[in-house]
């Protein structure tokens, strides 16, 4: 059959290719403004791919809208400050987490990203996420016609479609052919969580070294979420498939507790991936009746955590441009307009920590590590300043009230 010739849709539905965070959270914030709305997931599950998240205040203030910001909340470990360290121990520039929410009236958090599609998919209604179903979009539709995804059950039509499909979007590829996708970043990232951490409780914070870094995030239950970023070939795996061992030759004699948080690792649970980005904006982030959201819109390097939280962002600002009884791709052009600066210049802002982290030579790192200092010494408030780029964001208002 045609495309052309399927039936009309009974009402507004939107179609989100992705189960990730932010296709999930796209779907809640349009199913809270009364869009009927369908999740379609390649994987055979929602596990996860990654271990902890960072939770911003930007992003607590977009979940608190999509109603699950308490939830998660509850579930951060307290981290009474954060900070920058040298390999050798010494404090580079640090400060408390209740100046954080003092500065921007939120918190900073971190939680197993489990944690976050958990909540997210019990506030969705029974049946919209369909995982082991991959859907792929076949034509954006325009204002006259409806756009059209081919799925396991065939080819339906939706008056919305958002494409969360991740760094290698083919709806984004579909959308714009044209622009040149992801580069690597010259990074490679590794991630993990220890259950048997030795010796707890844990400072929060990020070990800074040449061309490198290694992060230890205290998380509930006495977890510890560890992570580690290095200049590295692209492609590059460790030659024995051992991934611990190799973060332990990398890291094994910096402060503590890298090398025990590291040594207490399942071999079995360290990811590791290379790191890409959209270094080149795309000219929108919707064509048609189609919103790109996350990774595919934007994806970044991890220096400045925003990932997820911009993805968050993405998913609030989209639906609160559906207006009762209208089309709800109408608002698409103001998406765009909203997102598109904001989330490029995180993406800039984040590529410039990374080129920190990426100095080497010796007179580089020192004269990266005396700016650090001395920005530790500023006060709270010119210290978080700096931040303020990225979480001093706030949701815009919906368009009528949201649903529970």
């Amino acid at each position: 059959m045609d495309h052309r010739d399927l039936p009309e849709p009974s009402s507004p539905h939107a179609v989100v290719i992705g189960g990730g965070i932010g296709g999930l959270a796209a779907a809640l914030a349009l199913h809270r403004q009364g869009v009927p709305v369908t999740v379609h997931e390649r994987a055979a599950s929602l596990e996860p791919v990654g271990a902890g998240l960072a939770l911003a205040p930007n992003a607590l203030r977009a979940l608190d809208l999509l109603g699950v910001g308490e939830r998660l909340r509850a579930l951060a470990a307290p981290h009474p400050a954060v900070g920058i360290r040298r390999p050798s121990g010494r404090w580079l520039a640090r400060t408390g987490t209740d100046a954080v929410e003092a500065f921007f009236g939120e918190k900073l958090i971190a939680v197993a990203r489990a944690a976050v599609v958990d909540a997210l998919v019990e506030a969705l209604p029974a049946g919209t996420v369909r995982t082991g179903s991959p859907a792929e979009l076949v034509d954006p539709g325009d204002a006259r016609t409806p756009a059209v995804v081919r799925t396991a059950e065939g080819e339906q039509r939706a008056a919305l479609v958002v494409g969360a499909d991740g760094i290698h979007s083919a709806t984004r590829g579909l959308l714009f052919p044209g622009h040149p996708g992801p580069r690597y970043s010259g990074f490679t990232t590794w991630r993990s969580v220890t259950d048997r951490p030795p010796r707890p409780p844990f400072a929060a914070g990020e070990v800074w070294g040449r061309g490198r870094l290694a992060g230890v995030v205290p998380l509930a239950d006495g977890r510890v979420y560890v992570y580690g970023a290095a200049l590295a070939p692209e492609g590059d795996r460790a030659a024995d498939g051992d991934e611990r061992a190799e973060l332990l030759r990398r890291y094994g004699d910096w402060c503590a507790p890298v090398p025990e948080l590291l040594a207490s690792l399942d071999p079995a649970g360290v990811l590791r991936h290379d790191v890409r980005e959209l270094a080149e904006p795309l000219p929108a982030y919707h064509r048609g009746r189609v919103a790109l959201l996350g990774d595919a819109a934007h994806a970044m390097c991890p220096f400045q955590g925003q990932g997820a939280c911009q993805a968050v962002e993405d998913a609030v600002v989209l639906a609160a441009g559906v207006r009762p009884g209208e089309d709800p791709a109408a608002g698409l052009p103001a998406y765009t307009a909203a997102r598109l600066p904001r989330a490029t210049a995180v993406v800039d802002g984040s590529r410039a920590v990374g080129a920190l982290v990426a100095r080497r030579s010796p007179l580089t790192v020192l004269a990266r590590d005396l700016a650090l200092t001395a920005a530790g010494l500023l006060p709270d408030r010119v210290l978080l300043g700096r931040a303020a780029a990225a979480y001093d964001w706030h949701p815009p208002k919906p368009a009528r009230p949201q649903a529970d």
